[in-house]
């Protein structure tokens, strides 16, 4: 589902979308703003790329960022649920990752977190090791994930 059917289906289904992104810097927020009308459906979106913007913006626990580090499924996670909790969204996508160039042998380059929330499910969390595409790419295919990430939530509600 691209931008434009995303936007579709959410006015079709009464659903306001939020994001928070990270690795991406609002670039899945940007695919679905550059849709005319889209500001029906979608409320905001969050680009919190340091730590301090993390807790700051969206709530997420700095334990959590210490144990885990921010490329993390925990991480995500807390972003998702804190773009529901900071909005008027029904649905809301994160991502956080490491677009490169670099990374380390515990968090490569190319793998990217992901979460979703949704009003009254569990918060759905996942991760994509998109390989050291180059910092570009990376970035474009989180984008591209996290759009089919909302397509696919709504056409299950």
């Amino acid at each position: 589902m691209n931008a434009a059917q995303i936007i579709d289906s959410a006015k079709e289904k009464h659903v306001m979308i939020a994001t928070a992104e990270s690795c991406t810097g609002g670039m899945v927020s940007a695919a679905l703003t550059d849709i005319a009308g889209s500001s029906a459906v979608v409320d905001r979106g969050f680009v919190t790329y340091s730590n301090a913007a993390k807790e700051a913006m969206l709530g997420v626990s700095s334990t959590t960022l210490s144990s885990f580090g921010a490329v993390s499924q925990e991480v995500a996670a807390e972003m998702a649920e804190g773009a529901m909790r900071n909005s008027d969204a029904q649905l809301a996508v994160s991502i956080t990752g490491i677009a490169g160039p670099g990374g380390s042998e515990h968090k490569p380059e190319g793998r990217v977190c992901f979460g979703l929330a949704t009003h009254g499910a569990p918060t759905r969390t996942h991760t994509v090791e998109f390989g050291a595409l180059g910092r570009e790419r990376v970035r474009m295919a989180a984008r591209d994930h996290a759009l089919k990430m909302l397509g696919d939530a709504l056409n299950s509600l």
